[in-house]
């Protein structure tokens, strides 16, 4: 079935089978390679985007239920090309980044949480952050990049 949605600011058409995800057309169709399959089952985060401003798991979500709506990826963050958003570059301040695998997952998990509440505490930014898995980081530093640009993350 032809399936017609908004990613990253760009119409895009895509030929999709019944039981695709969102999550292979994003990545094998469309070239898009920043979220992760790190389960196939929905519970690590490291697919998620955002459905029309709202974080998903891409790789449990059907990509015909995508038609008419507005995808963004980690790829769609950046203000323009060679630049990073804030919370991009916060990460990186912040050594939040580490292996980098479930790095996408979380930004756009955080960039929805931030677009909701510009100012959130601590515990609503690991409240927010509590279906996304890292094996690295120890989740302080993600918390501490929120803070450098929330006005201090309480």
């Amino acid at each position: 079935m032809l399936v017609e949605m908004t990613v990253n600011g760009h119409l895009r058409r895509v030929d999709v089978q019944p039981d695709e995800t969102l999550l292979s057309v994003l990545r094998d169709r469309l070239q898009l390679r920043g979220s992760k399959d790190g389960c196939s089952e929905g519970e690590c985060g490291a697919c998620t985007v955002l459905l029309d401003g709202q974080p998903i798991d891409s790789c449990i979500y059907p990509a015909a239920a995508a038609a008419g709506r507005e995808v963004r990826t980690v790829e769609g963050l950046a203000p323009s090309a060679g630049e990073l958003s804030p919370l991009q570059q916060a990460f990186i301040d912040s050594g939040a980044v580490q292996c980098g695998f479930c790095t996408p997952g979380f930004l756009m998990t955080l960039t929805a949480l931030l677009a909701e509440n510009p100012n959130p505490t601590s515990a609503q930014v690991r409240e927010a952050i509590s279906g996304n898995i890292c094996r690295c980081t120890g989740y302080q530093d993600i918390v501490r990049a929120v803070s450098r640009i929330a006005g201090g993350a309480r």
